[in-house]
């Protein structure tokens, strides 16, 4: 199960690396490449709750061999893209298939996990599974920096080995599949698809269409709204796609919100971080990689503390420390970005990496002990599908303002060298949209002015884009302060995880701790 999940771990960030060298070859802009990125989690984040579900009726087994095989099949395809208008298309649509599959897979990959492990060695298994995801998180960029040195469609066929190895384990594992007979919820995977595409959408093309557009906001509303009537409409479901009934503890809902403005941060910081480098600093992808494990080397140690002190005093603590951490980590590194030093930042990216460090692991382990009787695979739908939309909402939010900014400081950098005001409107755009096809920005054909100023700006460009990303990290850094709000709520204790194999009765009520134990509220019995 770990060898089938590292792919759809490793795909979330192993793109970002590589996205100026598949900009430039395919001639993609700024927003269909966030598209590329985006497209992947935003399926993730839709089809997951559908894939644990299926998994509960299918047999979890049959379900990790079906999303093994739509996810390397996908990624064979987006390692083939034809050069082209239609390589955008090609490059969004299989991505997205690719996320399906990891969706199909992950949660009946953890669905095993929790089967074959009595609940007394359960809690070492699931850290193990969870905290495996910042491990391969990391090796994400690593590997997009050494295979796109060869070539960047390298990052989808290494899938290839791994997915192979993955159904060869299953195979030899002899997994039994347990079945549920019990309808799915068609009408609300259909509702939780289409809001947050539609928010997502909005969201991602507000630079485009312009925050005061009737479309930008008709899709982010008319997608909150979808929303809020697949959470109605759940309710009143007999056998619901997501048994939102956990929601009622409220431990639970803070560990949620919580991870949400963590996620805003966590994997859009891979894209951004690694275009700043290539960009800004004239990073090789590589470099860029290299640069990115300061952030990894403060995450994998505070992953470890995170981990004890969830172990002996529950969740809150390392809440409250993670997120006041990662705040202060990424107010700092934002103020850094202007040094153009690479080797100068590495002290604050290691603070908001052990900041999120700090968060992910307990949170998601917390939800995961406060579930229902014998609903993990549902817990975890839930907490997935809430990082993986979160992900996907940050990457669009504060894509749309990195474009922003660097669009009004380019241009403010081209009138000042005597660009008139429309001429230097429309290469600022141009390059905006630009501006992650290499390691410079690109310049404009032609001997005119306008193209020798530009040139001569080149080196105040790259400030530019630097000083267009401190907006970003600070925003980031703004997240993680809601979430240290939120954090200060949390009721704390230690929660008892539920005996999925324990005998069934009524689903509504939580398996009964041990006595002296805490209850997953925080209280002892």
């Amino acid at each position: 199960m770990l060898f089938a999940v590292a792919m759809t771990f490793i795909d979330q960030t192993i793109v970002a690396v590589a996205a100026p060298d598949i900009t430039d070859e395919l001639g993609l802009t700024t927003s269909g490449m966030q598209w590329v990125v985006n497209a992947y989690l935003l399926s993730l984040a839709a089809f997951f709750a559908l894939g644990g579900r299926l998994a509960d009726l299918l047999g979890p087994r049959r379900m990790v061999v079906v999303g093994t095989l739509v996810f390397v099949i996908s990624s064979i395809l987006c390692g083939c893209v034809p050069k082209g208008d239609f390589a955008q298309t090609w490059m969004i649509i299989f991505r997205a298939v690719q996320g399906l599959g990891a969706a199909l897979l992950f949660p009946a990959a953890l669905a095993v996990v929790v089967a074959v492990f009595p609940v007394e060695r359960r809690g070492r298994a699931l850290a193990l599974f969870f905290g495996l995801s910042g491990a391969l998180t990391a090796i994400g960029p690593l590997l997009g920096g050494w295979l796109t040195a060869w070539t960047w469609r390298a990052i989808f066929w290494v899938n290839v080995p791994v997915a192979i190895i993955a159904l060869i384990l299953t195979a030899m594992a002899h997994i039994a599949d347990r079945r549920r007979d019990e309808p799915l919820d068609v009408r609300g995977a259909a509702l939780m698809v289409v809001g947050m595409g539609l928010s997502v959408l909005g969201f991602q093309q507000a630079w485009s269409w312009g925050w005061d557009s009737v479309a930008t906001w008709a899709c982010i509303v008319g997608g909150l709204l979808v929303l809020w009537f697949f959470v109605r409409f759940e309710r009143g479901v007999r056998h619901p796609l997501i048994d939102l009934r956990v929601f009622d503890d409220k431990a639970f809902r803070i560990d949620a919100v919580v991870l949400f403005f963590a996620m805003l941060a966590f994997v859009p910081l891979f894209f951004f971080a690694s275009v700043y480098a290539q960009v800004s600093l004239s990073a090789s992808p590589n470099q860029a990689a290299l640069f990115l494990l300061y952030f990894f080397a403060g995450f994998a140690i505070a992953s470890q503390w995170g981990g004890r002190i969830l172990d002996r005093t529950g969740a809150r603590p390392a809440l409250k420390a993670g997120t006041v951490i990662g705040a202060v980590g990424f107010a700092l590194w934002a103020g850094k970005l202007t040094d153009l030093s690479m080797h100068d930042q590495w002290p604050y990216a290691a603070l908001a990496g052990a900041g999120i460090g700090f968060i992910l692991a307990p949170a998601s382990t917390d939800a995961v002990n406060r579930s229902l009787n014998a609903s993990y695979g549902e817990v975890t739908g839930v907490t997935q599908t809430i990082r993986n939309y979160a992900a996907s909402v940050g990457l669009a939010v504060f894509g749309t303002i990195l474009t922003h900014a660097t669009t009004d400081n380019v241009e403010k950098t081209l009138e000042s060298r005597g660009v008139s005001d429309g001429r230097s409107q429309d290469i600022a755009r141009q390059v905006a949209e630009s501006v992650t096809g290499s390691g410079d920005a690109r310049t404009p054909d032609g001997s005119g002015p306008a193209a020798s100023a530009m040139r001569d700006a080149m080196s105040a460009i790259r400030m530019d884009f630097a000083q267009a990303n401190q907006w970003v990290f600070y925003g980031m850094a703004i997240a993680l302060g809601i979430a240290f709000l939120f954090a200060l709520r949390h009721p704390g204790g230690k929660a008892v995880p539920a005996d999925p194999n324990a005998p069934q009765g009524d689903a509504a009520s939580p398996q009964a701790p041990a006595p002296g134990a805490t209850t997953p509220g925080g209280g002892s019995r």
